[in-house]
This record gives C-alpha cells, sequence and structure tokens, in this order.
C-alpha cells in the first residue's frame, strides 16, 4: 500500500495553483474539467504520481469558498531551512501564521503558513527532529 493523495476543495482554482506551484515550489501534474459534474480536479505535487504522494486540489465551479471545519489539521512540508522558506513565503506574498523557532518542548524547527483558502501548512527543518 502507498499514499496516493490528500484533497482538498478549493474556492480559486488558479489562485491555488499558483500559490502551491510558485510560493512552495510544486509542479502541476495534471488537470481535468468535468463540464458535467462542474467541477475541475488539478494534481500538483514535487514529483510524478507514480512514485510520490501529491495533493488533489478540487474545485467546485459553483462554490467560492468552504468552512475549513476543525477536524483537519495540516499538511507537513520538510524544508532545508525553515527561517528562510518563512522570508521566502513573505517574499512572495504568502501569509506566516507562526515564525520559524523550535517546537514547544522540543527542538524540532518549525513553522505555519496558510494557503489562499486558509490550509494550515508546516514547514519542519531538515534535521531537526
Amino acid at each position: 500500500m502507498r499514499l496516493l493523495h490528500t484533497m482538498l476543495r478549493v474556492g480559486d482554482l488558479d489562485r491555488s495553483i499558483q500559490f502551491y506551484s510558485q510560493v512552495l515550489g510544486m509542479k502541476l501534474l495534471r488537470r481535468k474539467d468535468y463540464p458535467e459534474g462542474r467541477f475541475t480536479l488539478a494534481f500538483i505535487g514535487y514529483g510524478e504520481e507514480s512514485t510520490h504522494t501529491v495533493l488533489e486540489l478540487t474545485h467546485n465551479w459553483d462554490t467560492k469558498s468552504y468552512d475549513l471545519g476543525n477536524g483537519f489539521g495540516h499538511i507537513a512540508i520538510q524544508v532545508e531551512d525553515a527561517y528562510q522558506a518563512c522570508e521566502e513565503v513573505r517574499r512572495l506574498g504568502g501569509k506566516v501564521t507562526r515564525e520559524a523557532g523550535p517546537m514547544k518542548h522540543s527542538t524540532t524547527v518549525i513553522a505555519f503558513i496558510e494557503d489562499p483558502d486558509g490550509y494550515k501548512i508546516e514547514f519542519i527543518q531538515k534535521g531537526t527532529q
């Protein structure tokens, strides 16, 4: 067994693709419209779906935003330098919600940012876990 993808519902697909590709450096792997169902799926990630876990961005054409609820936590991405990653996100217009620094009661260096729909993304600095 292998984890294939995590699906996020997004209000503006182009804005989300731009964020994940330009701010986080992911690549759009495939995109397909389903006119009869009035939705579009886009798969984005750091590598091909055959070997990497990716994100499925689902855009329902008639829905502009979603209630994120309180069950979803975050997506985690390993970065070389969490402090620099936060600076780069800020430079590209992204939102840092928790500055880089050691996790409470640990030496693991983490930070949190938000995507355009408000989903939390955790940066975990490589080698600090």
